[in-house]
């Protein structure tokens, strides 16, 4: 479990106070990051572009977030880790719980789609 929930992220934004999101791909950076007080780390479909080379997020699978989700996780030390659900993996109610659910046994406290 991490040592900050939505819940805290939430009181936090209705008391007007500011928190940090950081983008980490991998256990190194979620190490740092989370060793630096960062209360949420954003494991982002935009590792098609900045890791795999691709011109945009559209050929990110739920398979390459969960790897990248799992790596995070076990670099983490307390933030909470939200991921993106990549294209096309949210089409319906089923398919979008069924890939919430692969990404949340991977590591993530929380799942977002554009």
């Amino acid at each position: 479990m991490p040592n900050v929930s939505v819940t805290q992220l939430q009181s936090k934004k209705v008391a007007g106070e500011k928190f940090a999101v950081l983008t980490a791909y991998d256990a190194t950076f979620a190490q740092q990051v989370s060793a630096a007080g960062i209360e949420a780390i954003l494991v982002g479909d935009s590792l098609g572009m900045v890791l795999q080379g691709h011109d945009s997020t559209l050929p990110v699978t739920v398979a390459d977030m969960a790897y990248h989700v799992g790596a995070v996780s076990r670099g983490n030390g307390g933030a909470l880790i939200i991921a993106d659900l990549p294209f096309g993996s949210y089409s319906t109610p089923t398919q979008t719980l069924d890939n919430a659910a692969a990404l949340m046994r991977a590591g993530a406290h929380a799942v977002i789609s554009d």
